[in-house]
Order: C-alpha cells, then structure tokens, then sequence
C-alpha cells in the first residue's frame, strides 16, 4: 500500500542527503512525500550573506523537491534558533493534520546541534498534539501518525542505533540528483565531505542489510515496544 510521509527537518538539506532515497523509493511506489524545513538553514554560508544564502537554500530546496516529485514546505525560523516552545510545535501539529502523514521522519535527538534536538523534540510534541481530538485550537482533524522513524545523520550519532534498513538502490541516482540541488552537497560550503559521506554510508549500511544501498533509520522507541513478538523478524 502506498505511503504518505512527512519529513521534518531543522534545515533544507537535512532530508534530502540523509533520507532522500527512501523518500524517492516511497514516491516511486505510489506514495506522497512532503518535506517540511523548518528553517532554511541560511547562517550556513561562509561567503553569502543569511539573506542571500537564505534565498539560494530555497532555490535549491524547491528543486530538490521537484528532482525527487515531492511537495516542499518552510515554517521560516530562523537559523540555528529554532525554539522549543509550544508553539512551535502546535505549528507543526497543524501540518500534521493538514497532509495526514501516516509515517513522520525526522531528526534523532542525540545531537550537539542544538536546531537539531530541539526539531526532534517539537516533532515529537506535535505528533502527539495532532492526535488529540481535544486540542481543537489546531486547525483541522485530529490524526494518529501510524510511524516515526529518526534519520542516520553525521551531527546526531549519540545513542543512535539503527534498526530499520530501506533498500534504495533503485532509487540511487534519483536520490543523488536531488542531493546535488544542494551546493553543501556539491562542495564548497562546508569543509565536511557530505555527498561522500552519505554516498559511502549508503554502501555501509547496505552492507548490514544485504543490499547494494540503503538508508537506515531508528523506530521511536513507543512503537517498537507496541509491535508484538509475531512481527518480530
């Protein structure tokens, strides 16, 4: 059965390099991603000013959705202050209702980048706001997100342990072009080799699961300890 997925990120990028081949996997089989950035990740340039890198980093990320077919959203926080306030959250809940995801992925805690734990946080919270019918506050119907998954990031290895591998190998140069929107990805932002970081961990975690390529993720621990002993593999 087709999925639809919501992937939320502290900053443009963070989806497309860390999971963007299951994303490309999941629409060619049917399902609807959307891509929610929280912020656009604009302090990030060591030439360009937060307003011009601000306006590049959109540029990329509408063309990264559009290589991949997805549908691309900004809650427009700042750079490295995305808050962990309420409302925050609830803003995010209201995206929730709105597309109706039946899997959320999004950033693991277990971060020294504070956009990035706080992001994993507020998903949580908002996971839980939009399935509460009383919070009526919150645009639209409540709706329970049957699946949370956390992506396999460089900046967030405290803890983190993957236990669910998706083969992207078919998928692998869509995957690739929609990565390469991105300059950070290209080269020439950040000194970190990302595009052949992932690329390589794509092998490496392929390698665990018995496929050419794949991208990992970490179950929210509440519904690994829902699923019974029979779905155990």
């Amino acid at each position: 059965m087709p999925v639809s997925i919501l992937a939320v990120d502290a900053h443009a990028a963070d989806m497309e390099m860390t999971c963007g081949g299951a994303l490309a996997l999941a629409i060619q089989e049917g399902g609807a991603v959307t891509l929610l950035h929280l912020t656009l990740g604009e302090k990030g340039s060591p030439t360009l000013s937060p307003a011009e890198y601000g306006a590049q980093k959109k540029r990329e990320a509408l063309l990264a959705a559009k290589r991949l077919g997805a549908a691309v959203r900004f809650l427009g926080y700042p750079d490295a202050e995305i808050p962990y306030t309420e409302a925050a959250a609830l803003k995010i809940a209201a995206v929730i209702r709105e597309v109706r995801p039946n899997i959320v992925i999004t950033q693991w805690g277990g971060s020294s980048e504070r956009d990035d734990r706080n992001t994993h946080y507020l998903v949580n919270d908002a996971v839980f706001y939009a399935a509460l019918p009383a919070m009526r506050h919150i645009p639209g119907q409540a709706h329970n997100v049957g699946r949370v998954y956390y992506t396999d990031s460089w900046e967030d290895p405290i803890h983190y342990r993957p236990d669910t591998f998706v083969d992207i190998s078919s998928v692998y140069d869509t995957w690739l072009h929609a990565a390469s929107a991105y300059q950070i990805w290209r080269g020439g932002i950040e000194d970190f080799p990302f595009a052949a970081y992932y690329e390589a961990l794509s092998v490496t975690r392929g390698a665990v699961a018995g496929f050419a390529h794949a991208q990992a993720f970490k179950a929210a621990e509440s519904q690994v300890r829902l699923r019974s002993w029979r779905e155990a593999k």
